[in-house]
Formats: structure tokens, C-alpha cells, sequence
């Protein structure tokens, strides 16, 4: 399976979605998401499920059951948008509290052994200072995830995605 995190309205999502394939999973802001509230029960109370039981509570392990990980997100200052920021939040579920080290550096242990690539696509009017920070920032999450490839794009314009999510 691989799984979408975007902030796209829908006439956007609508024209990149046969892109996409059947085994993808789409995780949209559907207005009612509540944020992490930084209570680690995802990690002690009910290991590898957030505390807060709404659509976003199993982020963890869809992402435990996925291939690949694709990110589409107006660029902010160099990272997320608010909304897909707020989706990774609530998936820190999908690694341990434990440590190892990883790079010559301490990172979370994985909880799940499913590999997972990343991809991602900023959009927007982007700086090179706010491009290379974003570069950095996917870099490290994907070091932190445990990914095995990671891509990540720039594009102005969202039409430039049309035809690149096969």
C-alpha cells in the first residue's frame, strides 16, 4: 500500500488521484483533526495507537503497512503546512520510545519491519534558503522513519504534479 498525506483541495486531488493507483491510501484534511497532545500514550498506554481515537488514531500503523510514503505540501518557511505537520505528529506511533543508533546518531527504534520510501513535493513560491531547509528537514524525517529512498521535489505550479505520482 502506499499512503498520500496532502493538503490539496479536492478539484486539485481530483486531478492528480489517477496518478495514484487503487493501493493508495489518502489521508485529507477533512477539518476535523485534533492535534498531538504530546501525552506519549501512543508509546505506553496503547503501544502503536494514539490516545486520541478519531480518523487520524492509527496514522502509525498505516504507515506500519505502507511502501512508500508520498508527502504534497504548500512549502511554510521550509517545512509542512500546518495540517501535514499535524498528520506526522500523530504518527509517532509508528516507532518505538526505544533507541538506537542510526548515522552515528540516537534514533527511535522502528516498531514495524514493512521498509517505506519517501517521497515529497513542496509546492508553492519557494526560496533556495526555504528549499534547502526543506531539504534537510525530509532528510531527517527520513532518517527518523527508517526510510530506505527518499525523494524530495519543488514546484511552483500544482499542475507540474499531473502525471508524476505513477
Amino acid at each position: 500500500m502506499r499512503l498520500l498525506i496532502h493538503d490539496l483541495a479536492q478539484e486539485e486531488l481530483d486531478k492528480i488521484r489517477p496518478g495514484l493507483g487503487g493501493d493508495t491510501k489518502i489521508i485529507a484534511n477533512n477539518g476535523r483533526i485534533r492535534h498531538c497532545i504530546g501525552c506519549f500514550g501512543c508509546w505506553v498506554k496503547t503501544p502503536g495507537a494514539c490516545v486520541i481515537r478519531d480518523e487520524y488514531g492509527d496514522m502509525g500503523a498505516d504507515l506500519g503497512h505502507s511502501s512508500e510514503l508520498i508527502i504534497i505540501s504548500q512549502c511554510f518557511y521550509g517545512g509542512y503546512s500546518p495540517f501535514v505537520k499535524n498528520v506526522l505528529d500523530r504518527s509517532i506511533s509508528y516507532i518505538h520510545p526505544y533507541f538506537v543508533i542510526r548515522n552515528g546518531e540516537m534514533h527511535h527504534r522502528p516498531r514495524y519491519e514493512q521498509p517505506l520510501d519517501l517521497s515529497v513535493w513542496f509546492y508553492g513560491e519557494i526560496t533556495e534558503k526555504e528549499q534547502r531547509t526543506a531539504e534537510k528537514l525530509v532528510r531527517a524525517n527520513a532518517v527518523n522513519l527508517n526510510c530506505q529512498r527518499v525523494k524530495v521535489f519543488f514546484i511552483r505550479e500544482l499542475a507540474e504534479l499531473e502525471g508524476q505520482l505513477c
